[in-house]
């Protein structure tokens, strides 16, 4: 009998491989925040690629020491350091110093990133924990005298500030405004326009870079909140940092659940806590706080909501104290 003439290779799992690498997804985000880029340097100017340049430059280079200080492979090239540079300098106020851009960036490299073991490791969004970071030391920096104006078209608070305070509120501006973010709504340079981070989210899942669930449920939960509250849905939407968020860190792939049910748990808890803290904290924004909070829960919703494996037998229940009636109970000889 003749042998059969083909060869056979046998090789480990997985057998079917995606089309995206880290430094496509991650080139991926860069590409869909070029939007909210454009904008932010139409309204704020030169400073804003200033801003940006020292966040990106300082989170690539102090990855890349700490990598060859602890003798592991320079992963530089993945881009993943990028994106939280890039992320950092969009929620920073276009007043802020370059110091700060600094030590944010080596924050949320070196501790948030680096020191849990680098990426896919840190257990919370490196760019929002760095951003918290710098309120918590800065926070006149971070918020007040931040915003004060320096050009006729910056306005001298958020408007989340404004209807924070409830003074004058003829000085808040129009949910168009707020859409679109070219009349100089002021706030964090990456959050001013609604329009701008929409078209990059929509980008993202159309591209199959992030889930459409935590976005969509985040800021639906958003919406109903702020209605049932007696508060105008699309201001609260349009308004802060909450696209930025939903789309750009909630999405994170590390900090976030992959289950399909986790993810709906998840964004429905930071809509939750974005629109208790807007309406009855102290702060005037929550989004930062609500994404970092529900990072921190985001292992215990995975295990929770993850799915039985098809044909496993379901476990058993262990109950306490007295078994019931007719139950038939093995013992161990």
């Amino acid at each position: 009998m003749n042998k059969p003439n083909f060869t056979l290779t046998v090789s480990s799992s997985p057998h079917i491989r995606a089309s995206h690498s880290t430094a496509s997804i991650m080139q991926n985000v860069v590409v869909a925040l070029l939007p909210a880029l454009a904008v932010a340097g139409y309204v704020f100017g030169l400073r804003t690629l200033m801003l940006v340049a020292v966040c990106v430059a300082s989170a690539v280079i102090t990855e890349g020491v700490i990598q060859k200080l602890t003798k592991r492979p320079v992963t530089i090239g993945d881009w993943s350091a990028v994106v939280t540079g890039l992320l950092l300098a969009l929620n920073l106020p276009i007043n802020a110093t370059w110091w700060m851009c600094v030590i944010g960036s080596v924050f949320a490299i070196a501790i948030v990133k680096q020191c849990f073991g680098g990426l896919g490791h840190n257990f919370m969004n490196p760019a929002l924990a760095a951003r918290a970071f710098l309120v918590a030391s800065w926070p006149t920096r971070m918020t007040g005298s931040a915003y004060i104006p320096t050009m006729d078209t910056f306005t001298s608070a958020t408007p989340l500030g404004i209807l924070k305070e409830g003074v004058d509120l003829s000085a808040l501006p129009s949910n168009l405004d707020m859409f679109l973010g070219v009349s100089g709504v002021y706030g964090s340079i990456g959050e001013i326009s609604a329009l701008a981070l929409l078209i990059g989210g929509i980008y993202l899942i159309a591209k199959k870079i992030i889930s459409w669930r935590i976005p969509v449920f985040y800021l639906g939960t958003v919406a109903v909140f702020a209605l049932a509250a007696g508060q105008d849905p699309i201001f609260h939407l349009c308004a802060g940092g909450l696209m930025l968020g939903a789309f750009f860190m909630a999405t994170d792939y590390v900090s976030s659940p992959s289950t399909p049910v986790g993810q709906i748990v998840y964004a429905v808890g930071c809509g939750l806590i974005t629109m208790i803290i807007r309406l009855w904290g102290g702060y005037p924004e929550g989004v930062s706080y609500s994404i970092l909070l529900m990072n921190v829960a985001a292992p215990l919703i995975e295990r929770l909501t993850k799915p039985r494996i098809y044909g496993a037998p379901k476990k058993e229940r262990k109950g306490f104290g007295k078994k019931k009636t007719g139950e038939v109970e093995a013992d161990v000889q």
